[in-house]
């Protein structure tokens, strides 16, 4: 008896990294499936993904964890680490927890605003530098401490944050 062929069924495949930010994000949300308080790590796994929380997508995220969209938002608004744009090619975080506070991160901080001409939270408007302001680099005893590109300095004065600008290459 032969067997003949019936209508063609195309079945899902895997999403490449090409896949529209709502489908990566589901895929995201898959991975995560039946882990308890599952939001957290999932932002963070959206945020490595496609690098900042795109308000889009809080819907998306609402509806695969069975949350509401304030309940995201709230979430994603209340914790600075999700950025609901896109970061620079490049991220300046300067601390200003008390210790760096102490030992002049306010000037650190005055400096690279002028220098760059943004405010923390901000993108150059060449979209070269992420300027951001961190409560704790776990630096305490050599500040004030700033991170470059996810590499931590300790002692940093305006002239040292001047030197690691330029020799990073994130001339402004």
């Amino acid at each position: 008896m032969a067997v003949l062929p019936g209508p063609s069924v195309e079945r899902p495949t895997e999403q490449s990294p090409e896949g529209s930010p709502e489908d990566r994000v589901r895929a995201i949300v898959a991975a995560h499936r039946g882990e308890r308080g599952a939001l957290l790590p999932v932002l963070h796994s959206v945020k490595e993904e496609l690098g900042y929380v795109d308000p889009a997508v809080i819907p998306v995220l609402a509806a695969e964890l069975n949350l509401s969209r304030a309940d995201v938002h709230g979430v994603v608004t209340f914790y600075e680490d999700f950025r609901q744009s896109p970061p620079g090619r490049r991220t300046v975080r300067i601390c200003r927890a008390e210790a760096c506070q102490a030992v002049g991160a306010a000037n650190v901080a005055e400096r690279a605003r002028n220098r760059l001409g943004v405010s923390f939270g901000e993108t150059t408007s060449d979209g070269e530098i992420t300027l951001d302001q961190v409560f704790c680099l776990g630096n305490c005893a050599l500040g004030p401490a700033v991170e470059v590109d996810g590499r931590l300095y300790g002692r940093v004065t305006p002239e040292r944050l001047d030197a690691l600008l330029t020799a990073e290459g994130a001339e402004a």
